[in-house]
């Protein structure tokens, strides 16, 4: 008889945690008026788009000048070889091709921007801090 029980009860216990009801503590509806996910505050597509955008513009910009700076240090390190010096010249010409496509980029933003009134990289509130009294 002890056998029997030993082996119907492995499967009895989850059966029975499946079949009864369990009591929860989450019972309750969401309160409304929060914020968001995370107490952070809702956040649509429109501004998603409007982060990657600035991300990209700032990743890329930060990548050209660390290239500048490695074509730099390249130059400085070729020791009047012919072969490193064309190859340091090469990085900072990619470098600052680079950098303009970027700030060209981000000045064809601020253009659409201008013309059409929407904001894509700016939030319209920045605050510049300054040193001084009001």
């Amino acid at each position: 008889m002890l056998r029997k029980t030993k082996k119907f009860i492995p499967f009895v216990l989850p059966a029975l945690s499946i079949i009864a009801p369990a009591s929860v503590f989450a019972q309750q509806l969401v309160p409304t008026g929060t914020e968001g996910f995370a107490g952070f505050p809702n956040v649509g597509i429109v501004d998603v788009m409007r982060n990657i955008i600035r991300f990209i513009l700032i990743v890329a910009f930060i990548i050209a000048f660390i290239m500048l700076i490695v074509g730099g240090i390249r130059w400085m390190m070729a020791g009047g070889d012919e072969k490193a010096v064309e190859k340091a010249r090469g990085t900072i010409t990619s470098a600052l091709i680079g950098m303009v496509v970027v700030l060209v980029s981000f000045a064809l933003i601020k253009l659409v921007e201008t013309f059409f009134g929407i904001t894509i990289t700016s939030t319209g509130n920045i605050q510049i801090p300054s040193v001084g009294t009001k």
